[in-house]
């Protein structure tokens, strides 16, 4: 298939040497999906807790503490809003102090990161603002600990939606690690500008969206799948 499609008068004309671009590709789609699969771990994790710990210290929840919970809220909504792109240039002088540099792979996945994490945390509060409180109350009155409660009741019960959630996120941190490629961070979206936009070449940068389209695709595939699993399990 791949064959025929390079056979084509569109890819001819561009006059592609394929020998050279393909594992020019191969390993642009191996750098996408390392910066990917690494942030999401680290920020899915770090935003789970700081979500959890969000909706935890609300008035009236599990551990409510306003003063926390308005300091958090802050910090969250100080960099959710500023443009990932922008927060690259910002964050640089830090992720030269934590990674070393400020230019590839390893120095993109810093910042995507944290962006990941406060995104995430957000939707995680989100979801455990919607549980029924009849549920936590129920769980109360069998005796269980609020420790208990919020890991054995409360997050359980909103897993359908956090694993869209998720699915969400990962689909924002392949745009980031597609404006990663600015800064020399590698993957699809460096691949597209060196070698398709800087050199006039619209194919390249077409097959660069293609293949993110089709990674997200099957992510989003894969977590409609699991959730639909858990809501009938229920």
């Amino acid at each position: 298939m791949f064959n025929l499609l390079v056979q084509l008068p569109i890819w001819q004309s561009n006059k592609i040497d394929w020998d050279t671009m393909t594992p020019a590709l191969l390993q642009a789609i191996s750098e996408t999906l390392y910066m990917v699969s690494i942030t999401l771990a680290i920020g899915g994790v770090c935003g789970l807790i700081l979500g959890c710990v969000l909706w935890c210290t609300r008035k009236g929840s599990l551990f409510s503490n306003p003063p926390i919970y308005r300091v958090l809220e802050f910090v969250v909504n100080l960099i959710r809003p500023v443009p990932f792109i922008i927060f690259l240039s910002a964050v640089q002088p830090a992720t030269i102090a934590v990674v070393g540099t400020s230019l590839g792979t390893n120095a993109a996945i810093f910042p995507m990161a944290i962006f990941c994490t406060m995104a995430t945390s957000r939707i995680v509060e989100q979801s455990l603002i919607n549980v029924d409180y009849g549920v936590i109350e129920a769980s109360f009155a069998v005796g269980a600990s609020r420790i208990r409660t919020l890991f054995e009741v409360v997050i359980p019960e909103v897993l359908p939606p956090l694993i869209l959630g998720y699915a969400f996120i990962f689909i924002g941190i392949m745009d980031m690690s597609a404006m990663a490629g600015t800064i020399g961070g590698g993957g699809l979206g460096d691949f597209a500008i060196q070698y398709g936009y800087n050199k006039f070449n619209p194919v390249i940068t077409w097959i660069s969206v293609v293949i993110i389209l089709i990674i997200v695709q099957c992510v989003q595939q894969l977590a409609n799948f699991i959730s639909r699993k858990l809501l009938s399990r229920n």
